[in-house]
């Protein structure tokens, strides 16, 4: 036995040569020294090769039936759910939080071949873990629950909350097969009330009666309740991913109830008839048919000539009510903000002077279908910052959940955002003005395809609108 007061004759002699190296070494030369200490250390602890567990995903989609237990709880804490084997993980996640009823406060992680913390196992990170790089692993979003359990017996681990550190075992105890209203989750059976956000970790019933009214409470009715939520449930819709997330992380902060009316008026159809596409898209299948068949000469300061100008006002909805003589288009402002937002959905182009379709643009000038689909494509998929991505997807959100004549609710979009994490200079709320000038076109589209306005009573949403905000949010 090593008695740590007593030294070996080695370790004197390690010690001193240590000792004479630092003496040696000039002020500006430890960094260095350190550093190489630093690097030496993390190599002798780096995290070794985790084993790939990951399986293909099933051919076709099953229902597994899930026992998700959390570890260590005396007596048991428990729930028995039935999911959709091609949810990915991120929304197994938020799955688990509901039927446990959790509040996404803290990070988390999945794991394959043993515990969330094994060095070894295979991990699947939240979005926080994955963006940070620290942890080897690929991120939940990117995972299908298909691809980590397949048959009866399969164990899926979660840990939720690295301080409480609720650490939870997920076993599959059957398979069935899907139907066509099959739910993408739902609760059939469970134990006791769960612990709740930040009460330490502590998972017996004598501790827990001191944080919750009925250790024994489980109310299955409550849970299912918690996983038929409208907005919870959009993920079963086929929402586009990045609008599933955000309206996820701002509904707890909606006292309107804005978001959950809506996501429940989403599964309504409207659907714009071909006539009524071909009113509706008249501004951008002028200029599609106009630059085809003549394209636009620009002045040499890069704007429209003024008789296009004017011909294009006669089209453009918003230039209706517009003050002005509509001949010069630095000075209408509308027609210049649209023709911008044509070059930005790779409709047309500049080139030589001269205005021009592209060749997606010359194709769709008589296609006011597969406009629509370009334009849904377009609206979200292009290069844009996180405040104009949020905005736009909310503004897309609640047009595709209106009704023909709906006026969209530019107020309540600006205070959701203000809510969420955004502010306006100087730190004011967002505003609906701060709406107008999102620079990815989005704003115009709404005004190119809305009936005329006076004044400013807002956007009135068309058809068309609603249509292609539908076909935006789904798009694939």
């Amino acid at each position: 036995m090593h008695d740590p007061g007593h030294e070996s004759p080695d370790a004197d002699e390690l010690r001193r040569q240590f000792e004479s190296m630092l003496s040696g070494l000039q002020p500006n030369e430890l960094p260095a020294l350190l550093n190489q200490l630093s690097r030496t250390a993390a190599d002798r602890f780096e995290r070794p090769p985790s084993i790939r567990h990951r399986k293909e995903p099933l051919a076709e989609t099953v229902v597994f039936r899930i026992r998700v237990d959390l570890d260590d709880a005396r007596p048991p804490i428990w729930r028995r759910l039935d999911v959709r084997s091609d949810v990915s993980l991120e929304d197994l996640h938020r799955i688990i939080q509901a039927a446990f009823g959790w509040l996404d406060y803290h990070l988390y992680r999945f794991a394959l071949g043993g515990s969330p913390f094994d060095r070894r196992s295979e991990l699947f990170l939240c979005p926080f873990d994955a963006q940070e790089g620290e942890e080897v692993g690929t991120p939940v979003a990117e995972v299908r629950l298909d691809e980590t359990l397949h048959d009866q017996g399969d164990v899926l681990r979660y840990v939720y909350d690295y301080g409480d550190s609720w650490e939870l075992t997920l076993q599959v105890e059957s398979v069935h097969e899907m139907s066509e209203d099959t739910p993408w989750a739902r609760c059939v059976d469970g134990r006791r009330a769960a612990p709740p956000e930040d009460c330490g970790g502590i998972t017996d019933a004598e501790s827990l009666a001191g944080v919750v009214d009925d250790p024994a409470h489980f109310d299955i009715d409550e849970v299912n309740a918690a996983l038929s939520d409208p907005v919870l449930s959009l993920v079963d819709t086929g929402v586009d991913a990045r609008l599933g997330d955000l309206l996820y992380r701002v509904q707890p902060l909606d006292g309107s109830g804005a978001l959950t009316a809506s996501a429940t008026r989403l599964a309504s159809s409207t659907i714009a008839t071909g006539d009524q596409l071909e009113a509706d898209l008249l501004p951008y299948l002028w200029f599609l048919r106009r630059a085809r068949d003549e394209g636009f000469t620009l002045t040499s300061a890069g704007y429209l000539k003024p008789a296009d100008v004017v011909a294009a006002s006669k089209v453009l909805p918003t230039m209706k009510y517009f003050f002005g003589a509509k001949n010069r288009e630095v000075q209408s402002a509308p027609v210049m903000l649209f023709r911008e937002s044509l070059l930005r959905m790779g409709l047309l182009r500049k080139h030589k002077g001269h205005l021009l379709p592209t060749r997606v643009g010359k194709r769709l000038a008589d296609d006011p279908q597969a406009l629509a689909d370009h334009l849904a494509d377009r609206l979200l998929n292009q290069k844009m910052d996180r405040f104009t991505e949020d905005a736009s997807l909310l503004m897309l959100f609640f047009a595709a959940a209106s009704e023909p004549g709906d006026e969209m609710p530019l107020e309540t979009i600006g205070a959701l955002l203000t809510a969420y994490r955004w502010q306006g200079t100087d730190g004011r709320p967002i505003q609906k003005y701060d709406l107008y000038d999102l620079d990815n076109g989005i704003y115009e589209f709404f005004e190119a395809v809305s009936p005329p306005e006076r004044g400013f009573r807002g956007l009135t949403m068309s058809p068309t609108a609603i249509e292609i905000a539908r076909r935006a949010i789904h798009h694939r």
